[in-house]
């Protein structure tokens, strides 16, 4: 279970990757509304992601789910020490909640472009910290799961 777990983390961490190369272009730009180029490239990306990607844009959900049954089987089958699959539940689990309920609608509603250019500004901000958070967090759970191996 723990190769199943480490490659659904890698695979989280791949997708993360490509969210925060765009992500990252808020970093530059302290004062609001962030340029209309910048809201341009970050609105497109996540358009694409979010919407114009059915049905391959649920594979991401599909993946935090079956990393969680690893995760779950591998503590059920007592295969390692017991803070490495309680410590990938915790962590993951408390990045995948917000994830679905926050971060991705708001990464669909900034796809939309609809929302004035300082709301689009704050929604760019709030999904490239929480991509941050959840890079750190996949991170620790791919750690872990490198030593159970």
């Amino acid at each position: 279970m723990h190769v199943f777990a480490a490659a659904g983390a890698a695979f989280l961490l791949a997708v993360l990757w490509f969210d925060l190369m765009f992500d990252v272009q808020v970093r530059r730009h302290a004062g609001d509304p962030l340029p209309a180029d910048v809201l341009t490239s970050i609105s497109a990306y996540y358009r694409r992601v979010t919407t114009e990607a059915y049905p391959m844009n649920r594979l991401v959900a599909l993946v935090m789910v079956l990393t969680l049954v690893a995760i779950v089987a591998e503590i059920v089958e007592d295969s390692a020490p017991w803070w490495i699959g309680w410590g990938s539940l915790v962590i993951a689990g408390s990045g995948f909640g917000p994830t679905l309920t926050r971060t991705v609608p708001n990464a669909r509603r900034l796809g939309n472009a609809k929302d004035t250019p300082e709301e689009q500004s704050r929604l760019a901000r709030s999904i490239y910290r929480a991509h941050l958070l959840s890079f750190a967090r996949m991170s620790l759970v791919l750690g872990l799961q490198l030593i159970a191996s």
